[in-house]
């Protein structure tokens, strides 16, 4: 019957439970934050307490800082204090100094001015003393200043010229004695030092044979294979008893070494007829021009000479075969240059300049058959085309006193030529007379219309003139033989006669195809 009461007991006894357990939680939690608010009251008055700390120290060292700061400012005033104090000290004693040599250039400027008026008192009394005595002595003597001053003036100038007269003649007479012994040694040492053989030019080439059944094959059928060989060099075969060899004469070496090469290759061929003569004569040629720039090479190097143009080059080459008086060309062009080198270097002159200029002096020669004009001109025009230096061009228009020598080069190139000519035996005038005569001779024949090329021979005592067929026919021949011939007569001086050979060639050349 008291069911009713467990449910409600226990209901209270959970209400209990739960009031009981609600009020210990309450006071956990009060305990809890009680002592939470001890720790943050704690931890706050410990960051206050650093915090005073802290600021007492900022303060601290602020205040140190600033007596320190303060400290260096007035150790520094003081010390510009003083700097300021000694620069016075030392401006008031420069202006003492300063005052006092005002006061004695004032004094000095006094005693100058007593002194000058001393001075001025003294001239007038001296200028007046000189007056009278040059009026008693104009008294004396009868002459006025002026003419006294003349009379002596004419005669120290008298006396002083004199003197200089003997003394220059003196000086000059010495100077030329110590040139004159100076100069023979210089050329003396140059000469020593620059030996050359000298060996007079032949006008006749030999070329050796194998046999002398090869002399019938050289002259062919009828002559026809000397004939082609005669006109293709300009240089006569002469083929006489003479065992297993053949003369080849004529005057131009270059023709004659043409000549020569051909021949030689056309012995060796076998094949001798006009076509292979020609073809030969054309590789001869080419050969040659080959000869020729390597003897122009050779030159310039054995001088030591830089720089040369190579067109220059291959005219020193041609001069291999040119001959001046029988001296080879050449050969005294390099002498000239070895020689001038020499004196140039022991005056203390240029030496690549004297050098160069006595390589090139005579380069005129090697076309001087060909163009109009003396072979220095025609050298000048040369090295003048080429761009050649100045002074080069001046000591060659210079060698032969065609123009006045202006500089020390010019002078040594001329007397290097002068001693290269005048070795004994370098030189022959009568060989080169002979040449002369035969250039002479061709150009002569060269000068008519219709020519084309012409060949002296037979040492000179014939002329072989070849034309041009489409402009000289065969009666405009025999009327250009007669007259060449009178021309010849009336222009040139020869021993015997010469023969007038006009050759007139017409070649019709056809392909089978």
């Amino acid at each position: 019957m008291l069911w009713w009461l467990y449910p409600v007991i226990g209901i209270l006894a959970l209400l209990s439970g739960f009031l009981i357990g609600y009020a210990y939680r309450r006071n956990v939690a009060e305990a809890k934050v009680a002592k939470a608010e001890d720790a943050v009251k704690k931890l706050y008055d410990d960051a206050q307490r650093k915090a005073e700390e802290i600021k007492k120290e900022n303060i601290l060292e602020a205040k140190e800082e600033v007596f320190k700061i303060r400290s260096e400012a007035e150790r520094e005033n003081r010390e510009r204090r003083g700097e300021i104090q000694r620069n016075e000290r030392r401006i008031f004693q420069r202006e003492e100094i300063l005052d006092k040599k005002a006061d004695a250039l004032d004094n000095r400027e006094a005693a100058i001015a007593s002194r000058e008026a001393e001075i001025d008192s003294v001239e007038a009394s001296v200028r007046a003393l000189h007056d009278q005595q040059i009026r008693e002595l104009e008294k004396i003597s009868g002459l006025s200043m002026d003419e006294a001053r003349n009379m002596l003036l004419a005669n120290v100038e008298r006396e002083t010229r004199h003197e200089a007269a003997i003394l220059i003649r003196d000086i000059e007479s010495k100077t030329k004695e110590e040139a004159d012994k100076r100069a023979r040694n210089i050329i003396t040492l140059a000469i020593q030092r620059c030996a050359a053989d000298h060996v007079a030019e032949a006008t006749v080439s030999v070329v050796a044979l194998p046999n002398d059944d090869m002399k019938g094959r050289i002259i062919g059928r009828e002559g026809r294979n000397i004939r082609a060989l005669e006109t293709a060099t300009g240089v006569d075969l002469i083929i006489d008893d003479t065992p297993e060899a053949v003369i080849l004469s004529g005057f131009d070496p270059v023709r004659r070494e043409v000549a020569r090469i051909a021949l030689e290759k056309l012995i060796l061929d076998g094949r001798i007829h006009p076509a292979r003569i020609e073809e030969m004569v054309e590789k001869a040629r080419k050969e040659v021009d080959t000869t020729i720039r390597e003897a122009g090479e050779a030159a310039v190097l054995e001088v030591g000479v830089n720089g040369l143009h190579h067109e220059l080059v291959r005219y020193l080459g041609r001069m291999k075969y040119r001959t001046s008086y029988g001296q080879n060309v050449l050969k005294h062009s390099i002498e000239v240059a070895h020689l001038a080198g020499i004196m140039a270097a022991e005056l203390g002159a240029n030496v690549t300049l004297a050098k160069r200029a006595g390589l090139l002096h005579d380069i005129g020669k090697s076309i001087d058959h060909e163009v109009e004009g003396s072979h220095t001109q025609i050298g000048a025009d040369l090295a003048k085309k080429f761009r050649e230096n100045n002074a080069v061009i001046h000591a060659i228009m210079a060698h032969h006193n065609d123009v006045e020598p202006q500089t020390i080069e010019a002078i040594l190139v001329q007397a290097a030529d002068a001693i290269s000519a005048a070795r004994p035996g370098a030189r022959r005038e009568t060989l080169e007379s002979y040449i002369k005569r035969l250039e002479k001779l061709e150009e002569i024949a060269n000068s008519f219309d219709g020519v084309d090329t012409s060949y002296a021979i037979q040492a000179g005592r014939e002329i072989r003139i070849i034309v041009k067929p489409d402009r000289v026919n065969d009666n405009d021949a025999v009327v250009l033989a007669k007259e060449i011939a009178k021309r010849i007569e009336a222009e040139l001086e020869y021993p015997g006669q010469i023969k007038v050979s006009v050759i007139r060639e017409t070649r019709t050349v056809d392909y089978a195809k």
